[in-house]
């Protein structure tokens, strides 16, 4: 099982180098950025463009997931491996759309020439990704020599996987669509239970959050606090009321930001520190890269991707420290919120209306130690097969794909 986690992270490097940049785009394209309406219209137009950019990248991370993980996961693959991922990965969520989720905000949907706000379409996010792409990597694995009668020849072999891989988007699809609101349900309703726990519900929704990423479902945890718990001045949700001033909103915000900020660029200075000398270069470039990301956007998925299925244990331990902050911050009373994520532009846009950010700086430097501590240690004591710490036999594996 270490062994099938540790082949999908490694699958995952290639379509995670790529979100970085995605995440930058998007950022200064806000409309807190360089999108503000008091902003000359050619610049303006400019962060359109950026976001665009940005968001044709994110909005199809399952998608990009789902090849990765096919081309990466199964031996011998080719171009026709990627074309069967991307075939099942586009009939799973076509047929997942014709479900229905109560549990999300409603969407405005053309009906007749109308507009009418309906329930919105079951979205597996990156976790349909990862599914299709492991689907189609057996499949590739298993039928890409299959021979069919002569009639059918044109059919067999490699052309047979992507025939094949639409027809288990479609079964695996419908599955999905029958389990997920019945899971969006249950998490709606914990949501509820959180806002009135204080420190402790925002410690649990910190733990929950984090490790509901790997299957996509943390949006539906975050929909009942971030959108709408509370009313303050018109608005619901703890984001739109901290926006608005309101003074008892943050409590399922303010504790990411030592995360997004501090802790996970000290992570990523551990995996650097811990890896192979010949590798340290390599591994670096591409560490920094995504630390600055968390840092300056607060985007973590790229970090989080690079060892959530290589070294389970340290993103168990990293969801609870996550969790501790959320608590720890919150008990303390400082309070602070975001528009986009909880990195360095929301923290600065918002020291104005924010309850003792500095002190939640300091908090965030607290939180770095420990997490190059236990993550250094972590990885050297149990050998936790993290970027760049890669066996020889795999490593020649990269170096070969390398010089291609």
């Amino acid at each position: 099982m270490m062994a099938v986690l540790q082949r999908i992270g490694r699958s995952l490097m290639l379509p995670v180098a790529v979100l970085p940049a995605a995440a930058l785009l998007v950022r200064l394209g806000n409309t807190d950025m360089l999108g503000r309406e008091s902003f000359p219209e050619f610049i303006t137009k400019i962060a359109s463009f950026m976001t665009a950019g940005g968001n044709a990248i994110l909005d199809n991370m399952p998608l990009l997931f789902a090849v990765g993980i096919a081309i990466g996961f199964a031996k011998k693959s080719d171009g026709s491996t990627a074309l069967a991922a991307v075939v099942g990965y586009l009939v799973f969520k076509n047929v997942l759309a014709t479900f229905t989720d109560p549990n999300l905000p409603k969407v405005a949907t053309a009906v007749d020439g109308k507009v009418v706000m309906t329930d919105a379409p079951v979205d597996a996010k990156v976790l349909g990704g990862v599914v299709m792409g492991l689907v189609v990597a057996l499949l590739y694995q298993r039928f890409y020599r299959t021979k069919l009668p002569d009639w059918a020849g044109f059919f067999g072999g490699r052309r047979l996987v992507p025939i094949l891989a639409a027809f288990a988007g479609l079964v695996i699809g419908i599955v999905f669509g029958y389990i997920w609101p019945v899971l969006g349900t249950a998490l709606h309703n914990v949501g509820e239970w959180l806002v009135g726990s204080g420190a402790v519900g925002a410690g649990i929704f910190g733990v929950a959050n984090r490790a509901l990423i790997p299957i996509g479902m943390h949006h539906l945890l975050n929909s009942f606090p971030w959108f709408q718990a509370g009313t303050y001045e018109g608005k619901s949700g703890d984001i739109a009321r901290f926006l608005a001033g309101d003074p008892s909103a943050g409590q399922f915000m303010t504790g990411f930001f030592p995360i997004m900020m501090f802790a996970l660029p000290a992570a990523c200075l551990a995996i650097v520190h811990c890896a192979r000398p010949e590798r340290r270069k390599v591994v670096g470039g591409m560490m920094i890269s995504l630390a600055l990301t968390s840092f300056v956007t607060g985007v973590t998925e790229p970090i989080e991707f690079t060892f959530m299925f290589i070294a389970p244990v340290l993103y168990a331990i990293h969801a609870v420290l996550t969790g501790v902050s959320m608590a720890l911050t919150w008990a303390l009373g400082m309070k602070d919120g975001f528009g986009f994520s909880a990195g360095a532009v929301d923290f600065f846009l918002n020291l104005g209306i924010a309850t003792n950010p500095w002190g939640l700086a300091l908090v965030g430097l607290c939180f770095a130690a420990v997490y190059y501590v236990v993550f250094r240690f972590a990885i050297t004591k149990f050998n936790l097969p993290t970027p760049g710490r890669e066996s020889d036999e795999e490593l020649a594996e990269l170096q070969k794909a390398e010089a291609k």
